[in-house]
């Protein structure tokens, strides 16, 4: 009788404290969140890089696992030494996890937005060749934390045409490659126009339009005055879209401009 009277207390105890452990959870979550979300993929990079869902995955995945094994192992009759033991371990399992997924996170991360020849070319930091970072232009030979970085790339020589082939067939194009790229300037924005197409006549292709006429909207200028360039990045369907008058990118658009 002692036994089934004391149950549903014990129950009590165990949710009470897997609530608490959620709560804890969740904050450091928040935490998490704000950083990779505003810091590493800064919108609309975190559509584009697929980095909302990779970073909902592995809180997901933490933020479940550790209250319900608390849920679990909480019990009140166990020594107390033994009881703490058995949440820090469940603690320290957590933060192994969650370090181990914002690595992942991390690697992940948009680092380079490059011009190459007609199209602008996403690359998250894991596909960088980062043995090239020390022969690139001064400025550009570390990666950034804050967002991927706008580049223009040079035109291969002649001599280092045979080991670019190479090197796309390995995954590796000029995007990715530190070699090549130059600061975004001038030339980058006389690039920029002179591989845009007119937005206007392909908005027809656009799968929601009305996404896309917000992200014209945000940029505050009239179709008119836009010109897209194509991306290559995780969501393909997505575009730049190009100041007509300067080459300046201004906003990004879910239109495949291919």
């Amino acid at each position: 009788m002692s036994t089934s009277l004391k149950a549903p207390f014990e129950w009590r105890r165990r949710a009470r404290a897997a609530g608490v452990h959620l709560l804890s959870c969740l904050a450091v979550a928040a935490i998490v969140a704000t950083v990779v979300l505003l810091v590493w993929y800064p919108w609309p990079y975190r559509i584009i890089s697929g980095g909302e869902s990779l970073l909902f995955l592995v809180m997901g995945v933490d933020i479940v696992m550790g209250p319900l094994i608390t849920l679990a192992i909480f019990d009140i009759r166990k020594p107390m030494r033994e009881l703490k033991r058995d949440l820090a371990i469940i603690v320290m399992l957590q933060l192994a996890a969650l370090g181990y997924g914002l690595h992942t996170v991390y690697i992940a991360r948009p680092a380079v937005l490059a011009l190459e020849t007609q199209r602008f070319r996403l690359t998250i930091a894991h596909d960088v060749v980062a043995e090239e970072l020390p022969q690139a232009v001064e400025g550009l030979r570390s990666l950034p934390l804050d967002g991927p970085r706008l580049v223009d790339t040079a035109e291969p020589t002649d001599a280092q045409r045979g080991d670019v082939i190479f090197k796309a067939l390995e995954g590796a194009d000029i995007g990715a490659r530190p070699l090549f790229w130059r600061p975004w300037g001038d030339e980058g924005r006389r690039h920029a126009l002179k591989v845009a197409h007119q937005l206007a006549p392909l908005m027809s292709r656009a799968t929601d339009r009305a996404a896309l006429d917000a992200a014209i909207a945000r940029t505050g200028r009239p179709v008119e005055q836009l010109a897209v360039i194509p991306m290559i990045a995780r969501r393909t369907d997505w575009s730049v879209l190009i100041d007509k008058t300067t080459g300046e990118p201004v906003g990004f658009a879910p239109i495949d401009a291919f």
